[in-house]
């Protein structure tokens, strides 16, 4: 009996397990849509905003939509300096609807590719309904220009807008993983000058989806003593031909790497890759039955260290529906090239009546496959034909730590890019920023081993993913990419912090808090020496904050009543004190998120009322009064206090006085008329009244 796949993969994933809370870290702080910070560009009726260049000499941020090329202001992008259509005719149109795709959606020209040239151009490429094209753009004299060589694209651009491809442009030769047909089933790598490509068989690619190219300039960089050439690599993932023994097609992840110089073989792999190998990259997520799937890298290397220095990071999302857990992993170019020079090949050997693949025991051909030292002219059929059958390694690639930097459930991660910040601890920390498919943007750091989620900023109005994401080291900004638009945000707003205690629970290596101004600042833009705790949290040497302002608030008796407390942290809980001592949650007393609602209230709810916010960092726990209240109940009777001078006082004793002189006149106009008698008349009608009561007459005078 076969052990299921999931064993033969995940045997040492159980040592690496991680509790399920760490897979929902919960960002710090929520930054919604709206903020001031941001900066959006949009055109109306144009969508697809997928592809970016940065032209940084120039000040530019070249943006490619669908029918479309803008160029923005890289410090502003909200300011169009200039733009282009590139719009397919309507023969274009039918001819593409006639081949049974879709008219609005598919027989539009989607840019691409955008690429600087050596003489400082822009190349081009759009799918063009269906029939790839590419092209120069010139920017002079604030004008927008395209050329129009309408240079063939195909082998360069896809012919579908849906499908995955890459592409990098080295001393103006443009490698591009595409497809070379109009049903997009021979997929290739491919050099346009020299030309030179894979072949076409599935132990080289097998369905593969392209993610990205990236180029090591590693005899360039000084040190090598390898006179070792430049390489390109290529991250993809495809059907794993290893496991194709399975009922199920089982998804990989792939790292593939060319030589620059390669031109092919003479007799064997004539204009054909001789360098061509390829790898799985492991990126074990707690819980997965499957592989997740690579969706974007990152190189990042220090212009101050040797190449070999280098990292790419990598997100991964899950393959199956069973998972919804993205990953962040972190690989060595070192490791990497030690993988493809020293590692053991897979091959093809026959069991039974089936074929499998195992690790090569036999002798490897001299040169080694896949190396870049020797001219591949000159290299021997040996050689050619044991790359030709065998490109794929054995060895697996692992993450740097063996385990992923983070890992989160919720939103699907779609790209990254990376910075790396040197903080007041003088350490260099490596700051990730997570695009996502709701559109959101995560900002996140490992320290040493703890996932740390920053913030988590809201990009665009509506749940629109982010496609790209692009990092300028001179503007500092990040900028991203979706169909409805493109944005601009700064790298960190240490501005969203109002108070010490907040700044430094941030956890941001950007910002510290500044004592003089009594602000959260960026490191960048003070000498003083600030306040900031990134690996712990510690935010024991800030000052006694301010007061918090007394609101004052009144409620109806039985009526109810919402204190609001806008905690700044997402990872803080809240407590209520009335009076001094402690509100326990209760059904007339509900503490809420976002504050507290006091139902059926009554006289004995009046007082003053404290929200607290607590919050527990590496450290210690952080304590710190967010709001306050003086409430009291409406109409409740008040004794007026008498006011002895002014107008209102003389104008009372003048309304008094008439009042008084009106009653006299009253009761002297009654007497008179004789409706109220006469007091001493009173009197004797009351003596008169006592006599014939006792059946005596009045005797009269003496």
């Amino acid at each position: 009996m076969r052990p299921p796949i999931s064993v033969l993969w995940f045997l040492p994933l159980a040592l690496m397990l991680e509790d399920d809370s760490t897979l929902d870290c919960v960002p710090r702080r929520y930054v919604p849509y709206h903020s001031s910070d941001s900066r959006l560009f949009r055109e109306e009726g144009v969508s697809n905003y997928s592809v970016m260049l940065l032209r940084e000499d120039t000040g530019m941020l070249l943006l490619g939509a669908r029918e479309a090329l803008f160029a923005l202001d890289l410090h502003d992008i909200s300011k169009e300096h200039a733009s282009v259509k590139w719009e397919v005719t309507q023969q274009q149109k039918i001819d593409c609807h006639n081949k049974g795709r879709d008219l609005e959606t598919e027989c539009k020209n989607y840019i691409k590719i955008l690429h600087k040239m050596a003489d400082n151009r822009t190349y081009v490429c759009g799918t063009n309904a269906f029939d790839p094209e590419c092209d120069f753009l010139s920017y002079e004299n604030g004008k927008l220009t395209r050329e129009m060589r309408g240079e063939d694209g195909k082998t360069k651009c896809p012919f579908n807008p849906s499908q995955r491809h890459a592409s990098i442009m080295v001393d103006d030769s443009l490698y591009s993983a595409t497809t070379m047909n109009f049903l997009g089933s021979e997929l290739v790598l491919i050099r346009s000058s020299p030309p030179i490509r894979t072949e076409i068989k599935t132990s080289w690619l097998n369905e593969p989806n392209f993610v990205s190219l990236a180029q090591m300039p590693q005899s360039e960089q000084g040190g090598n003593d390898d006179d070792d050439d430049d390489k390109v690599y290529l991250f993809f993932s495809e059907t794993a031909v290893e496991y194709d023994c399975y009922k199920k097609p089982v998804v990989v992840s792939r790292v593939a790497r060319v030589c620059k110089g390669d031109l092919g073989g003479r007799r064997t792999l004539q204009k054909k890759w001789t360098s061509f190998l390829k790898a799985r990259l492991e990126c074990p997520v707690a819980g997965s039955q499957l592989p997740n799937i690579i969706q974007n890298t990152y190189r990042w290397c220090d212009p101050h260290k040797h190449w070999s220095q280098c990292l790419f990071y990598a997100v991964f999302t899950p393959q199956s529906d069973t998972s919804d857990v993205s990953a962040v992993c972190a690989y060595s170019i070192s490791e990497i090239d030690r993988v493809f020079a020293e590692g053991q090949f897979k091959t093809l050997v026959q069991v039974e009546t089936s074929f499998i693949w195992v690790a090569y025991s036999g002798e490897v051909p001299d040169p080694r496959p896949g190396t870049c030292e020797t001219q591949s002219l000159n290299l021997p059929d040996q050689t050619l034909n044991f790359i030709k059958d065998n490109p794929l390694m054995d060895d697996i690639i692992q993450p740097i730590g063996a385990k992923p930097l983070l890992e989160r459930r919720g939103a699907t991660f779609t790209c990254i890019v990376v910075d790396q910040v040197e903080a007041a601890d003088g350490r260099k920390y490596h700051v990730m920023f997570i695009g996502t498919e709701d559109g959101t943007l995560l900002k996140a750091v490992n320290y040493d081993g703890e996932m740390f989620i920053i913030e988590q900023v809201q990009l665009f109005p509506s749940a629109e993913a982010i496609k790209v994401l692009m990092f300028s080291g001179v503007t500092g900004q990040l900028y991203a990419g979706s169909d409805y638009g493109a944005v601009q945000v700064p790298r960190a707003a240490c501005g969203r912090s109002s108070s010490c205690m907040d700044c430094v629970l941030t956890r941001d290596p950007y910002c510290g808090w500044d004592t003089h101004a009594g602000s959260c600042v960026a490191l960048s833009s003070t000498h003083r020496q600030l306040i900031q705790s990134v690996s712990d949290g510690n935010a024991s040497l800030c000052p006694t904050a301010d007061p918090v302002h007394v609101a004052s608030r009144s409620f109806l008796p039985g009526g109810s009543v919402k204190l609001v407390c806008p905690s700044p942290s997402k990872l803080a809980t809240t407590k209520w004190e009335h009076d001094g001592g402690r509100v326990a949650s209760s059904p007339r007393h509900q503490i809420l998120p976002d504050g507290l609602l006091i139902l059926n209230a009554s006289d004995s709810d009046a007082g003053r009322y404290r929200c607290l916010s607590l919050e527990r960092s590496k450290a210690a726990e952080y304590s710190a009064a967010v709001a306050e209240y003086q409430l009291g109940v409406k109409g409740e009777p008040r004794l007026p206090q008498a006011q002895r001078d002014g107008p209102s006082a003389v104008g009372l004793q003048v309304v008094v006085g008439l009042l008084v002189v009106c009653l006299v006149a009253l009761l002297a106009w009654n007497f008179y008329k004789g409706h109220l008698p006469l007091p001493w008349n009173c009197s004797r009608k009351k003596r008169g009244k006592s006599y014939e009561s006792n059946g005596q007459e009045d005797p009269g005078p003496l």
